[in-house]
């Protein structure tokens, strides 16, 4: 049951963070998507599950 939870939770992420980008992520299929724009959705995912689990700011190198 928690691994369905966990899949949903994912997929809001997922969606939320293409929306922020600017990406059109849609619900399936997703294979005319650039290795950028998959990359970038990747990215940020990660981002925010570091900073929500360390609570700190993750350096992207780049002023915010």
């Amino acid at each position: 049951m928690a691994r369905s939870r966990n899949k949903t939770t994912f997929d809001k992420l997922k969606y939320e963070i293409a929306n922020e980008t600017g990406i059109n992520l849609k619900e399936g299929y997703n294979g005319d998507l650039t290795s950028r724009e998959a990359g970038t959705i990747g990215g940020n995912i990660v981002r925010k599950v570091f900073e929500s689990y360390t609570g700190n700011n993750y350096y992207t190198g780049k002023p915010q």
